[in-house]
């Protein structure tokens, strides 16, 4: 069977709103904003503390944040698996085969890329903005917060990265959300499914999705930047 049918399915399915598409797409995203809104703040912090404080340790824990993003997911989704499931530590309170284990999922694969980003831009800024706003009166708390402004642009690329990798994540969502039709499954899971049971419309429509996505939020990125962002 050729690529041309399936993909004129797929732009009906899209053009017509398809209520299961739809349903898809929709916990697709819910699920990939609400891990990165939790995570991103104890994130973004510690990697600021991490890149400005010195203390026993630090460079174990940056070591350590580097090679979790090179951590195979599916290993991610085990160890969750495992806490989770009814014989596990956390097994008392029925969360895997539940959307609220996807999103654990996600946090623990976005929090490497978060703290990692935020401690490259932090590092790479100019430390007089830190000292000159000590200087002012400033307390370290106020004097972070300026430095996260003038690396926002950092901050961004770490948000966009995190986000592009749990949206399309398939592996942990599997192993901890199931795939099931109406709660878990999202697009990366349906993809996988839907190609294996030789319904490539669907797959071909979510594929579409998720590529305008991602470049969608690309564009919006080097939009915030201004005109530097698109050189």
């Amino acid at each position: 069977m050729g690529l041309l049918e399936p993909t004129r399915e797929a732009f009906a399915l899209l053009l017509r709103g398809d209520p299961e598409l739809l349903q898809i797409i929709w916990l697709s995203l819910w699920l990939s904003l609400a891990a990165i809104a939790l995570i991103a703040p104890p994130s973004i912090a510690l990697g600021v503390l991490l890149a400005k404080r010195r203390f026993p340790g630090q460079r174990a824990l940056v070591v350590l944040a580097q090679a979790l993003l090179s951590f195979p997911t599916v290993v991610i989704g085990l160890v969750i698996y495992l806490l989770l499931s009814r014989r596990g530590p956390l097994g008392s309170f029925e969360l895997l085969f539940s959307p609220t284990a996807i999103v654990i999922g996600y946090m623990v694969i976005a929090f490497p890329i978060l703290v990692v980003f935020t401690v490259s831009a932090v590092q790479g800024a100019d430390p007089r903005v830190f000292e000159t706003a000590r200087s002012l009166g400033a307390s370290r708390m106020r004097a972070a917060l300026t430095i996260l402004w003038e690396v926002r642009f950092g901050i961004t690329a770490a948000i966009v990265n995190a986000f592009g990798r749990v949206v399309s994540e398939v592996g942990c969502a599997i192993m901890v959300g199931g795939n099931i039709a109406g709660l878990t499954r999202n697009m990366p899971t349906a993809i996988a499914l839907e190609t294996s049971k030789g319904d490539f419309a669907q797959g071909i429509a979510l594929g579409m999705v998720l590529m305008v996505i991602a470049l969608g939020i690309n564009i919006a990125m080097a939009l915030l930047q201004g005109e530097g962002g698109l050189k």
